[in-house]
């Protein structure tokens, strides 16, 4: 699947230490798991952003390694993976300091969610 979405970094903070070559491709793999799998999206708190993700195995598992790669190098994101009564969400949250940042993400994480091919096409957003 091509995506339509510039592989803009508006999202990746100065602080990231991925080296720069390596930055586009980690935006994309968010992209395809935002438009993959979000479902929904919610912003709870000002520093904090839920993604409700399709249930599968896949996609915890790839919201998992994706969340622990990321949390490598921008070590402010704190990822929170819940599964639950057969529901998957991922929250990331950050402090006041990185609030750009997370609103640059939950940007991101809207547009390729109601770009996506999948489930993620009719994703809703709620408090953004």
């Amino acid at each position: 699947m091509t995506q339509d979405i510039a592989l803009d970094q508006q999202w990746v903070p100065s602080a990231c230490t991925l080296p720069t070559a390596e930055q586009p491709l980690r935006v994309a793999e968010f992209d395809a798991l935002f438009a993959d799998a979000v479902q929904e999206l919610a912003r709870p708190e000002r520093t904090r952003l839920r993604l409700d993700l399709v249930f599968s195995p896949d996609n915890a598992a790839r919201a998992a390694e994706l969340a622990a790669r990321e949390n490598g190098c921008c070590s402010f994101f704190t990822f929170t993976l819940t599964i639950a009564d057969g529901s998957l969400a991922l929250e990331v949250t950050v402090p006041p300091e990185q609030v750009q940042v997370l609103d640059a993400l939950a940007e991101r994480a809207g547009a390729a969610a109601s770009t996506g091919a999948g489930a993620g096409a009719d994703a809703r957003r709620r408090d953004l």
